[in-house]
């Protein structure tokens, strides 16, 4: 699913309010894990106009600990808007 401002509009409600001094808009933070998945990115090396590496993986796994994105998984199944499917497995050793 490429994550667009429709998408992003439908799942607002579930994503936490903005807290401190850095301020990332939600939409640029969830396209950056989506070009993380399709791209098999490491943290560590994201590009750098994306932000500064580990300000996004903490938001990432903030959001993990805080269920969000079982949360959006849920809202769009409940809309139809995703249907998930494993169409790839890739194992990373590390």
């Amino acid at each position: 699913m490429k994550w667009s401002e429709v998408t992003s509009n439908r799942v607002k409600h579930f994503l936490p309010v903005q807290r401190g001094h850095v301020v990332i808009d939600h939409l640029p933070f969830l396209q950056v894990l989506e070009s993380m998945t399709e791209n098999g990115c490491r943290w560590r090396v994201l590009p750098a106009h994306f932000g500064h590496w580990f300000t996004i993986y903490r938001r990432f796994r903030r959001w993990i600990e805080q269920g969000i994105f079982d949360y959006i998984e849920e809202s769009l199944r409940s809309q139809k808007i995703q249907d998930k499917g494993v169409k790839e497995l890739a194992l990373d050793s590390a």
